[in-house]
């Protein structure tokens, strides 16, 4: 199309191209704001998501942290002392903060303290020997996670989403791992009483069950003794039954000799039940 001056003539060439260029930048600009506001409705409404679900995030994991207080008997002044307790390398991996790695070192000492000062204490019977072996007995990975499991701290673990996936909040060595961070963080918040009561509170059945059978003979080694001296044999243990919920399990085993059933035993760990029932096949030997 032409454009016409005044006078009906036509306008110089550099006048025309000055017009288009300015419908040009005009039609740009249009575009470039209905744009700008289009973009910072999106914005908006992803800040008020992220501020929705940070503001639900904080009501989960205070409603949490007070679950998993009243589970262990303990209100923490520092909740973020129970937190990190709670926190698996995996999910501080992902989040780039503190894993509980060092409160479970930490906590690890503390129980091989406070459970040596019970047992010494309270099992003044006991030799030097035999309380090294009761506390090997109850402070292991075993006996943590039944501790774990009776509090339920796999609903509070925080974990990483490939763990959460695998399930991790049911893997005895993370269980285990996280009461010994709780001890930890228990320590660090109110000091040696508070966390003395809770380790005794959870192991005192463990330690005494311990440690009654901490003198006991090793009746599988003297069956097999007492079976190869005519010659080379084949002895079996089966546990053949378990019951009870999973902080406080019973086992039945059964020793074969051969093929042939010569006893059965029970006992609260399966290790204890195979050797009452070695203990028992000795005695139907005699």
């Amino acid at each position: 199309r032409k454009l016409y001056m005044e006078d009906n003539k036509i306008a110089p060439f550099y006048m025309v191209l000055f017009c288009y260029l300015w419908e040009l930048a005009c039609k740009i600009c249009k575009i470039v704001y209905n744009k700008g506001i289009k973009f910072r409705e999106k914005i908006k409404k992803k800040i008020n998501f992220l501020k929705t679900r940070f503001d639900l995030g904080r009501k989960v994991n205070k409603m949490n942290l007070e679950g998993i207080e009243k589970e262990i008997g303990y209100t923490f002044q520092n909740k973020e002392l129970l937190k990190t307790a709670l926190t698996h390398t995996s999910y501080a991996y992902e989040k780039h903060i503190d894993s509980n790695e060092k409160l479970e070192f930490l906590g690890d000492s503390i129980l091989e303290f406070l459970s040596s000062r019970y047992l010494y204490t309270h099992y003044k019977d006991l030799k030097e020997g035999e309380m090294t072996k009761v506390r090997a007995t109850v402070v292991c990975e075993k006996s943590l996670y039944k501790v774990a499991t009776k509090h339920h701290f796999g609903e509070y673990l925080l974990l990483g989403k490939s763990e959460k996936i695998s399930g991790g909040n049911k893997r005895p060595a993370i269980l285990a791992d996280s009461v010994e961070a709780v001890i930890a963080a228990i320590y660090l918040d109110g000091g040696l009483e508070p966390v003395d009561r809770f380790i005794v509170e959870n192991l005192k059945e463990e330690i005494k069950q311990a440690s009654q059978h901490v003198g006991d003979k090793d009746y599988k080694t003297v069956l097999q003794e007492k079976l190869q001296e005519a010659g080379d044999v084949k002895i079996e243990y089966e546990i053949i039954k378990e019951s009870g919920p999973d902080h406080d399990k019973s086992f039945e085993a059964q020793v074969r000799f051969n093929g042939k059933v010569l006893a059965t035993g029970s006992g609260k760990s399966k290790k204890s039940a195979e050797m009452q029932a070695a203990k028992k096949a000795l005695e139907n030997l005699k």
